[in-house]
């Protein structure tokens, strides 16, 4: 509510900004990105967030997760695959990589996975390593690909 445009997040007091967003978890950081690319989208891409990876992953605090989740989401283009936490556990679990690279993890899930599923990939893997594939005690029996993982197979 407080912050309504790109302009409200450049002009932004970091120290306010720090303490509203503190509750996301590594908030000094993501408050001084936030600010940072602020600026940088209004004053370099005209207040535009940019359409492609390779000015996406010139802002500060974005990556190529994020910058696959911006291009996919937000604008329909599918480049590549998101890769976080859940989607390096489970490919690996499961088979589809051998790597603890998020860019390799990419790579690999690229080759396997149509692209027009690219952009809800990585949500799926999420979702199912929340509720189902939890790290610490997952329901392997209730999964619904436990008949493609590695991981079921092995037990």
């Amino acid at each position: 509510k407080k912050y309504k445009t790109i302009k409200d997040y450049a002009k932004a007091d970091l120290k306010e900004f720090e303490n509203d967003i503190k509750s996301t978890g590594f908030y000094r950081n993501k408050a001084k990105n936030i600010i940072e690319t602020a600026n940088i989208v209004l004053n370099k891409f005209n207040g535009v967030v940019p359409k492609t990876m390779e000015e996406l992953i010139t802002l500060k605090g974005v990556a190529r997760k994020t910058a696959n989740i911006v291009l996919g989401s937000g604008y329909g283009i599918n480049v590549g695959i998101a890769v976080d936490t859940h989607v390096i556990r489970l490919t690996n679990l499961i088979g589809l990589s051998k790597s603890s690279d998020p860019k390799k993890i990419e790579q690999d899930l690229m080759k396997t996975i149509p692209k027009k599923n690219w952009k809800n990939i990585s949500f799926e893997i999420q979702t199912l390593g929340r509720r189902v594939c939890i790290a610490r005690r997952p329901k392997c029996d209730i999964c619904p690909i436990n008949h493609l993982c590695n991981h079921y197979k092995k037990r």
